[in-house]
């Protein structure tokens, strides 16, 4: 079906996102309900984990790195390059994303913004997917945070422990080893693909250089 076929990669992520997360929250519960009985508690429901701060801050704290990531993959690659990988910009050239978008408000097929907006829309509009992602990532690592707190105060008060508001528990060292473990993994997969781009190739792929392009030819070709 051509519907399918023309949307078939966000659909694909979209099938697998929610795939894992149904998974994480099986696997979670079990987990979850394993250390209740051995602490002598009682088991949770699936609707009580999946309800809770602890499968909250395990999903929140996965966005928070994602969505770091992504955000500072797109401002990076735009003003920083990297000879002979795939995901870098042109060394000299201008690339097409570098068109001033004023230059095209006469074109039918152009968005709204760049066809009808003002200058503050559109300033906001060239600028609109790393705001999306940066915004995203902020709420992600508040609710990280949220979450967290929540998971963290009940813990303490198990063990005689005073709670934690969302601001204390930014300033403790557990919610910096959840967040730091998980970003120094994401920028080293983005280092990976940038550098592994360099000298590998993976036919069809639109990440990859042409399988015959020579090493030193930066971006996809």
């Amino acid at each position: 079906m051509r519907w399918l076929r023309l949307r078939a990669l966000l659909l694909a992520n979209l099938a697998l996102f929610f795939g894992f997360l149904i998974g994480l929250a099986f696997v979670g519960h079990a987990q979850e309900n394993s250390e209740l009985t051995d602490h002598g508690q009682p088991a949770q429901s699936f609707g009580q984990y999946v309800s809770s701060a602890s499968f909250g801050e395990a999903v929140f704290e996965n966005w928070e790195s994602e969505f770091l990531q992504m955000f500072m993959y797109i401002l990076l690659t735009a003003y920083l390059v990297q000879k002979g990988s795939a995901e870098s910009r042109p060394l000299d050239d201008p690339a097409p994303q570098d068109e001033d978008p004023r230059d095209h408000r006469d074109d039918p097929k152009a968005p709204w913004p760049v066809r009808h907006g003002s200058e503050l829309i559109l300033k906001l509009y060239e600028n609109s997917l790393a705001i999306a992602f940066g915004v995203v990532f902020l709420l992600s690592l508040w609710l990280h945070a949220a979450t967290g707190a929540a998971a963290y105060s009940e813990e303490q008060q198990q063990h005689g422990g005073a709670p934690a508001g969302i601001w204390a528990y930014l300033g403790t060292s557990q919610f910096w080893y959840e967040s730091l473990q998980n970003w120094q993994s994401e920028f080293l997969a983005v280092a990976a693909i940038i550098g592994g781009s360099i000298y590998l190739r993976q036919r069809r792929s639109a990440q990859s250089k042409p399988v015959h392009a020579p090493h030193d030819e930066t971006g996809g070709g």
